[in-house]
């Protein structure tokens, strides 16, 4: 098994991504609740108005998970902030670090923005 590596998601990661959050509404047992579709996902990640966005871990060559997130904004604190929504990883990979990785490229980036 190589390395795994984290980034930006693209246009050509939405079947994927798609696929993976299905998966997690699989885990969560709630898939009844399930109405996204591919172009939804599409269009709130790449569309002309992108509401969100998502990162992937890739091993092998396969993307074996996501988060997606978007910005918030605190009245209270008068600051913009990260939002995650979904953090999920392939059940044969966790425990491996991934998601923690995830997590920590997610807070660089908060800082960075």
């Amino acid at each position: 098994m190589s390395a795994a590596s984290i980034r930006a998601a693209t246009p050509d990661d939405v079947d994927a991504i798609f696929a993976l959050m299905y998966e997690l509404a699989e885990f969560e047992k709630l898939t009844h609740l399930f109405t996204a579709t591919k172009e939804g996902v599409q269009d709130a990640l790449f569309g002309a108005r992108a509401s969100t966005e998502a990162l992937v871990v890739e091993q092998d060559g396969e993307v074996v998970g996501y988060a997606l997130f978007f910005h918030n904004f605190s009245t209270f604190l008068g600051k913009r902030g990260l939002y995650l929504e979904d953090l999920y990883v392939r059940p044969a990979l966790r425990g491996s670090g991934l998601g923690t990785t995830m997590l920590k490229k997610l807070a660089e980036l908060a800082v960075e923005r």
